[in-house]
């Protein structure tokens, strides 16, 4: 099993301007590489990558127009050839979208193998670049296969291993819990915990005023520069905020529980409701799922078991299995008229979602008939002498 452990790393400004001209050069190799293959013919088979190293590396260091190749490690301009090849492979098993060019603006990577780094004293020690001092926050279990130099679009640079470890074994607490995901309460839990996000708007205010400003700059000045930057620290601040908070619940919830029940939701046709859109892309419910997927891989006996999301968890009974059907958003406590429990439409929910990831489901008489949609409204499955009383009864305000 592969993992990554990143550092922060401090290079001295001979070393910035070294990795800035390794930069330049592998995202040169990239763009020639993908601009030879977005030429080829229709009808004509795409270079290999050995073919593409041949003609943006080897004959193209011969030109006086990119001769300066020669001065940086050839480990990073190879490598950035098989990374395009990996994300062709992506593109064409549809995980990923087509490769698209490089910018001297966005964030910069290099990577390197074996080949071209080491570790020395304390210190990574690049092929051609030197050796940089590196802020060791936690020992490397074994000798990496390889490092991914970084430079985010803040100017901090960071160091990327690739190591192989072995999973780990745990104590566990609880058997299972349901996470039931939301906006204003980030996550219920089965147990009735519920878990807040930190507060996001005061630095999405402050991102918001910093780009208007940024937009009266005339682009190219020493002012656009100044504020630009401004603008990539404030992101760069509530990127790190999001992602502590989700980094810390994901592995609480898999440390702590053998099965994390989740539900498969619908995040690409949720944000197209113009009025929630912003406040689903901010809580970083995709990422959160992802935490928890790859860090249940690296514990023993750990399964994270995401539920479809045709499953009506909010229109069942979690004590009784009655369904009273569809509920408006606006509802978050029921009354069922079948056990007489009142149930918190959050908490019931995750209860249901913890049910079915374990396998313990509902009787499928009080399921919907089809399965995949949701059933209709409100529908009551008893008989009863009052012909107002089921919907009464199921919707209490």
């Amino acid at each position: 099993m592969k993992q990554r452990y990143q550092y922060r790393i401090y290079p001295t400004e001979h070393q910035r301007q070294r990795l800035s001209q390794v930069f330049g050069c592998a995202r040169i190799v990239w763009n020639d590489s993908l601009s030879w293959v977005m030429q080829t013919p229709e009808d004509t088979q795409w270079p290999s990558n050995a073919e593409l190293q041949t003609l943006c590396i080897t004959l193209a260091k011969q030109y006086p127009a990119r001769a300066w190749l020669s001065e940086v490690s050839v480990v990073a301009l190879q490598q950035s050839v098989q990374d395009l090849g990996v994300a062709f492979k992506n593109f064409f098993e549809h995980r990923a979208k087509f490769p698209k060019f490089k910018k001297k603006a966005a964030k910069q990577s290099v990577r390197f193998t074996r080949r071209g780094f080491s570790l020395k004293h304390g210190k990574v020690f690049i092929a051609k670049v030197g050796a940089i001092k590196t802020k060791w926050s936690r020992s490397l279990p074994c000798p990496p296969s390889s490092v991914t130099i970084i430079k985010d679009t803040v100017g901090r640079y960071f160091a990327s291993f690739v190591v192989d470890v072995g999973a780990v074994v745990k104590s566990v607490l609880n058997e299972s819990v349901g996470v039931d995901l939301g906006i204003k309460t980030f996550a219920v839990l089965s147990t009735g915990e519920e878990i807040h996000s930190p507060e996001y708007k005061t630095l999405e205010r402050k991102v918001r005023r910093a780009q208007r400003t940024l937009s009266r700059r005339q682009r190219g000045s020493n002012r656009y520069e100044r504020q630009r930057m401004k603008v990539a620290r404030l992101k760069a601040r509530l990127a790190a905020k999001r992602k502590d908070f989700l980094d810390k619940l994901s592995t609480r919830l898999v440390e702590e529980n053998t099965v994390v029940c989740l539900e498969d939701l619908n995040v690409a046709g949720m944000v197209k409701n113009r009025r929630l859109a912003r406040a689903i892309s901010e809580a970083g419910w995709g990422t959160f799922r992802r935490m928890c997927e790859a860090k249940a891989a690296c514990i023993v006996d750990r399964t994270i078991s995401v539920i479809s999301r045709w499953e009506p968890t909010s229109q069942v009974c979690s004590d009784c299995g009655f369904r009273w059907g569809k509920l408006d958003l606006s509802i978050r406590s029921i009354l069922c008229v079948s056990c007489g429990t009142q149930q918190c439409r959050d908490i019931n929910a995750s209860r249901n979602i913890a049910k079915a990831g374990v396998g313990r489901i509902h009787s499928n008489q009080k399921w919907t008939s089809s399965e995949c949609k949701t059933g209709n409204p409100a529908v009551c499955d008893e008989v009863s002498s009052q012909p107002y009383q089921g919907k009464q009864l199921c919707l209490s305000l």
